[in-house]
């Protein structure tokens, strides 16, 4: 499993936005693209928030040429809609990240 890890920090002044454009047009159109099998957005906890929100969006894929495939065809339109809508309101970073194991309880 690839994780297509998105962390977030999202001004005041846009977050309920930011969140209502996130769950229903933004996600939707990567995981519309098919090269992801789903999505999960998480609230950083024991952030300092003063100047703002912090989100960890995680878009899981089967492999890296499912990744590599979205970063070609997709990824720099659905970028620069994100970056046009909110301009310097969100600063973002980006991390894949690879699955080696699950562990549970015994």
């Amino acid at each position: 499993m690839i994780i297509y890890n998105i962390t977030a920090k999202v001004d005041h002044a846009i977050h309920n936005d930011w969140m209502e454009w996130m769950q229903a047009k933004h996600i939707p159109d990567v995981l519309n693209t098919g090269f992801f099998t789903d999505a999960k957005i998480f609230k950083v906890l024991q952030q300092n928030e003063a100047d703002g929100f912090t989100y960890a969006i995680q878009y899981h894929c089967t492999s890296m040429t499912n990744y590599f495939s979205y970063q070609q065809n997709h990824a720099p339109q659905l970028q620069k809609e994100h970056k046009n809508r909110y301009q310097d309101k969100v600063l973002a970073f980006r991390t894949i990240l690879k699955e080696i194991e699950v562990f549970t309880p015994s």
